[in-house]
């Protein structure tokens, strides 16, 4: 059945969206979600600030969390009778039919995934587990980049300013004092890092292990494919943080070790003092752009720096037909813009309800991307948007 779901789709999957709620978050309502279906998953569970792409990562919420929560489903059969498989179920059967010999023989799946994150205000500061800690636990690490793009930011929320590890010159009692405090309000961790104004159209490389306070922007985060994390932040907009979101991916006889909490911390990378230089990610175009726009298309890096997993910015010029071709599968979520991506349409819509199906997600098989995928873009004037998360670093 999965062939002749591949086959149907010429090698490229049509995927519905996937949405995930979180409980301490408060959604930005710029996920293009109906504002009545933000609280779909039940008032308890939290409102719906992410949507997530090509995943076969299942959202780890704790004991209210559904059993397919995060995983993406493939659309195939008739129009008007469509059927739906997991992504996970399809990666698992096909293997390297559908991701390639050389990424199925290293990963045995597909090893990231990529989100929106929408928040109206900021995350606490946390930081997500690098590969020894998180196998204490049996998971993965969780390296991320971060691209805010312009068309999902129609305003900037309450604060679009991102906190990025620690002052330079932070001693390690001052974060030891702050896990001290934890039950006393604030404690006051915040005042160790520094904080960044977000600039739309750029992006930042946030390794594992690195503390971070993610802003008020919608966010396109590529990312390995891992769920963990730590919250080092006690108190967000006067709303307490419960000490189990520090220590929810720490062994149980460590969870109040403070030297081992602690020592989650990449220390150099976090008291790096040009954090800055050696993480913020403006585009770069992958061709001249003259070059690009006389093919009719525009292509930028918006994800690079990273060995695993990397992302871009496909411009096609209204009017244009182009010929797209990767090293291997990708991911792709549309921006703006209307055409048609191989045998399927591709739209973007303004307003999705809870349970609907879109055209504005697929999965590319490595096949279709080494044979190249025709890109249609029949508008006059409106101009064809997408990401592309790729599990494979920028060639730069």
């Amino acid at each position: 059945m999965f062939e002749n779901i591949l086959e149907q789709g010429e090698g490229i999957l049509r995927l519905a969206p996937t949405w995930v709620p979180r409980d301490f978050c408060i959604p930005g309502k710029r996920l293009r979600l109906h504002p009545d279906d933000l609280y779909a998953y039940g008032a308890q569970r939290g409102g719906i600030d992410e949507r997530w792409f090509a995943s076969t990562t299942k959202a780890d919420n704790g004991p209210l969390t559904r059993p397919d929560e995060g995983l993406s489903y493939v659309v195939y059969g008739a129009e008007g009778h469509p059927k739906k498989v997991l992504l996970k179920d399809m990666v698992d059967e096909l293997g390297a039919q559908l991701l390639g010999k050389e990424l199925w023989s290293a990963a045995h799946g597909w090893p990231i995934y990529a989100k929106f994150f929408d928040n109206k205000a900021a995350l606490p500061l946390h930081l997500h587990q690098t590969r020894p800690f998180a196998e204490l636990v049996r998971a993965q690490p969780k390296p991320e980049a971060y691209y805010f793009p312009v068309q999902v930011n129609n305003y900037g929320g309450d604060f679009p300013y991102s906190f990025f590890g620690l002052e330079p010159d932070v001693k390690i009692e001052q974060v030891r004092r702050c896990l001290e405090n934890w039950h006393l309000g604030d404690n006051h961790i915040l005042e160790l890092s520094r904080a960044f104004k977000l600039e739309l159209g750029s992006g930042w490389d946030v390794p594992a292990g690195i503390l971070h306070a993610p802003g008020s922007l919608c966010t396109y985060e590529p990312q390995l494919a891992s769920d963990v994390s730590a919250m080092f932040q006690s108190l967000l907009n006067e709303v307490p943080v419960d000490w189990s979101m520090l220590v929810k991916f720490v062994p149980e006889d460590k969870q109040h070790d403070l030297d081992f909490i602690l020592s989650m911390i990449d220390w150099p990378a976090n008291t790096d003092a040009s954090f800055k230089a050696n993480h913020f990610r403006p585009p770069l175009p992958v061709h001249p752009i003259e070059e690009m726009e006389n093919s009719g298309f525009i292509e930028k890096w918006v994800t690079y720096g990273n060995p695993i997993f990397s992302a871009k910015e496909l411009t096609v010029l209204p009017g244009r037909n182009i010929l797209f071709k990767e090293h291997g599968p990708f991911g792709m979520i549309m921006l703006q813009g209307h055409g048609s991506l191989g045998r399927w349409p591709i739209e973007t819509p303004t307003c999705i309800r809870f349970g609907q199906l879109t055209c504005d997600e697929y999965f590319v098989s490595a096949a279709a991307a080494h044979a190249g995928v025709k890109i249609s873009n029949p508008s006059l004037s409106d101009p064809i948007v997408m990401l592309i998360h790729l599990a494979r670093p920028a060639n730069i």
